[in-house]
């Protein structure tokens, strides 16, 4: 008898296990507001954890379904979008803040204000620079959000946006707590909103370590359900070989961006698995055009005919992408299966330097990246390459990095001459691509990090966003990405498959299209 109550025990504290995930990021975030990120390890760590959004994106999928809002109707011009607010959401509750009511209309207005209104008392906290607000048009777009009952809120905007419904489902679009916020301002501390961050998500901060690790505990009041874990830690593991062993040592259940040495690794190891899908991504070299001798378009040209985009793809992806042609993605509809490319050509290279003057070449210097990106898993490979590739033209090359967050603030700054740097479809549109990353509008925002502005462009992008039928879009923007292949803001590198390697007892886990990880669906078993 003695033996079975023991047995009992064991099995009913089995039962009862807390549930640790481990997962092994490439790097930290820069907030913990989404609203002023637009990088993958600031949203992996803030958005889907800690927040929600009106409307989101079906796990896996860039299916729309309802969130923070349970519905929503759209006027006949395009105008104007109505949205019934979920009732009886709950906020965190903290050690410094307990709500004392649910997520409302109020608090839809208070994060919007916040980054539209200058004179708003948050707007400046954080540096006051909401990139995707900018760079998605809702700043120039969104002509009033009014409140019409606490579960009703109306947003009329001053043209038809046909990607607005799918812009709200970005990571940047979350919501924030205006109760919270009123706390934090009387008490004299509005910065912690975005370091002591309170959502609606399924999980709650609990500990962050700077360029270490963060902690959640299960938000036990989450609207669609308490998650099956009991907690996440984030191990912010910059070293993709390290990764790779920590994930074989069981120490991470799932790894961002495995190196491409690894894949093979990951897939013989009993206790793991590789899963892989065709990249929404696309990594490119932006060239500052407002610093010279970048700013003519001859010399762009030149380092585009320089660089051997054939071998990165060999020695850096191992045969793990293919190259890019243009600004979309070929994942992405909208993409110029036809654009015009540079091909690795060495003397017109020099043919083209001579033209603009430089025939003896130039001293520049090229930033690469710092951490793995899903576009580029080895920044420091490729600049070497880069480097050794321009140095036969005559371009004296010298690599410079930064740590991941000065490396991202100093870009948006437009501090650099040539820049390593890449982008992954936040919402499936290719005006994610085209208005956010190349607009002039973009610039300020930081998103543009080539500092091209060109009207004729700006013009066509802008139309787009304001027709509906997908057809008349696509002609607009193949119009559009010919400009961008003869001025040449940028040299696209490559589209690369996305792989994901996690342990074997990870269920529920699917690789997202949109480049962002998803924890709430997950269990071990």
């Amino acid at each position: 008898m003695k033996a079975l109550l023991v047995g009992l025990v064991l099995c009913a504290s089995a039962a009862h296990a807390e549930k640790t995930f481990v997962y092994c990021s490439e790097a930290g975030p820069s907030t913990f507001n989404p609203q002023l990120a637009d990088d993958g390890p600031t949203f992996n760590a803030s958005s889907s954890m800690l927040y929600n959004r009106l409307i989101e994106f079906e796990d896996g999928t860039t299916k729309l379904i309802p969130a923070l809002a349970e519905s929503w109707t759209i006027s006949k011009d395009g105008k104007t979008y109505t949205f019934k607010l979920r009732k009886n959401v709950a906020f965190h509750t903290t050690d410094t803040f307990k709500p004392t009511r649910a997520f409302n209309a109020d608090d839809v207005l208070f994060t919007f204000d916040r980054a539209l209104k200058k004179d708003h008392p948050f707007h400046k906290v954080g540096g006051g620079n909401y990139i995707y607000y900018i760079g998605m048009g809702f700043d120039s777009g969104i002509k009033s959000i009014t409140k019409v009952d606490d579960h009703t809120v109306k947003f009329v905007l001053n043209q038809a946006n046909a990607p607005f419904l799918a812009n709200l489902a970005m990571s940047f679009a979350v919501m924030l707590s205006k109760e919270y916020g009123d706390q934090l301002l009387k008490a004299g501390r509005p910065e912690k909103m975005d370091s002591e961050p309170v959502g609606t998500g399924p999980f709650v901060l609990k500990r962050y370590v700077k360029d270490n690790s963060i902690r959640y505990e299960a938000h036990p009041a989450y609207f669609a359900g308490r998650s099956k874990l009991d907690k996440v830690v984030f191990a912010i593991t910059p070293d993709a070989n390290v990764r790779f062993q920590k994930l074989k040592a069981g120490e991470c259940h799932l790894i961002a961006e495995p190196s491409p040495q690894d894949l093979k690794g990951i897939e013989a190891a009993a206790n793991l698995k590789l899963m892989s899908q065709p990249g929404a991504n696309l990594g490119y070299l932006a060239l500052n055009t407002e610093k010279p001798p970048f700013n003519k378009s001859e010399v762009r040209q030149a380092v585009a005919h320089a660089l051997n985009r054939g071998n990165y793809l060999q020695v850096v992806y191992q045969g793990t992408a293919t190259e890019a042609n243009g600004p979309i993605p070929p994942t992405v509809w909208g993409a110029d299966p036809k654009i015009r490319t540079y091909d690795f050509n060495i003397e017109k290279a020099k043919a083209l330097l001579k033209k603009a003057g430089f025939e003896n070449g130039f001293e520049a210097e090229l930033w690469t990246l710092p951490v793995s990106r899903p576009y580029n898993p080895n920044g420091k490979k490729m600049g070497e390459l880069m480097q050794a590739d321009l140095a036969k033209v005559g371009i004296k090359v010298k690599l410079v990095t930064y740590d991941w967050p000065t490396y991202l603030a100093k870009a948006r700054k437009g501090d650099h001459q040539m820049l390593q740097v890449g982008w992954t479809t936040d919402n499936g549109d290719p005006d994610n691509f085209m208005g956010t990353l190349l607009s002039c509008a973009s610039i300020s925002s930081g998103g543009n990090m080539s500092r091209w502005c060109d009207k004729a462009y700006d013009k066509l992008v802008t139309k787009a966003r304001e027709v509906s039928e997908v057809k008349a879009r696509t002609a607009l923007y193949f119009k559009a990405q010919d400009i961008v292949a003869k001025q040449s803001p940028w040299v696209p590198l490559a589209n690369a498959t996305v792989f994901r390697g996690l342990a074997k007892n990870v269920e529920g886990y699917k690789i997202n299209p949109l480049g962002t990880e998803e924890f709430y669906p997950l269990d071990l078993k």
